[in-house]
């Protein structure tokens, strides 16, 4: 049976597919705090970069599908603008956590701690930057933004870490993780 599960997770749309899957659950039950910060870090652990990069934009358009075609998220230019600014935001976060990842770090643990530090530090600071000229500083009250850093932080450890253990199992291979180690350039 793992051999079998091998085959299917050596191709390269695996992955990806299995990382936007989950982000099209998690869009229903979150919606406008689907923990992009989580799928940037998640994605740029396990992918190249521009694989990473790319898995997070696709999650970003499903997560606008849903909200604007099953949440009924209003068809106004405020919430297209934001939505908008979610996307950017989610993809600078995606851009810092693959840096951040290849910087050499040889611990894991600390790797993706410093990952998620700056790509959280990135999509929030960039959301609020965007308040300025749509509103709704109200939301990044210590208590709000301390609510969506564990939100993602959870979420991090949860695909991250179920990726390994997949890996531990022999259901994901070796190669994969070598595979996403590569320098961000290339």
């Amino acid at each position: 049976m793992v051999r079998s599960i091998g085959l299917v997770t050596r191709q390269s749309w695996f992955l990806p597919v299995v990382l936007v899957g989950i982000s099209a659950v998690s869009s229903w039950e979150f919606a406008c705090i689907t923990p992009f910060v989580a799928f940037a870090v998640a994605a740029g652990y396990v992918l190249s970069a521009w694989a990473a990069v790319l898995t997070v934009m696709a999650i970003w358009l499903v997560n606008q599908a849903i909200g604007f075609g099953v949440l009924g998220y209003p068809w106004t230019v405020d919430t297209i603008l934001w939505g908008s600014a979610i996307g950017a935001a989610a993809l600078l976060a995606a851009f810092l956590a693959c840096a951040t990842l290849r910087l050499g770090l040889r611990n894991n643990v600390t790797a993706i701690g410093a990952a998620f530090v700056s790509a959280f530090g990135a999509y929030e600071g960039g959301l609020f930057v965007v308040t300025f000229a749509l509103g709704g500083q109200d939301a990044f009250t210590p208590a709000i933004v301390g609510h969506v850093a564990l939100l993602n932080l959870g979420w991090t450890v949860g695909l991250i870490g179920t990726y390994e253990i997949l890996r531990y199992r022999g259901a994901i291979p070796e190669e994969r993780r070598r595979a996403s180690s590569a320098p961000l350039l290339v």
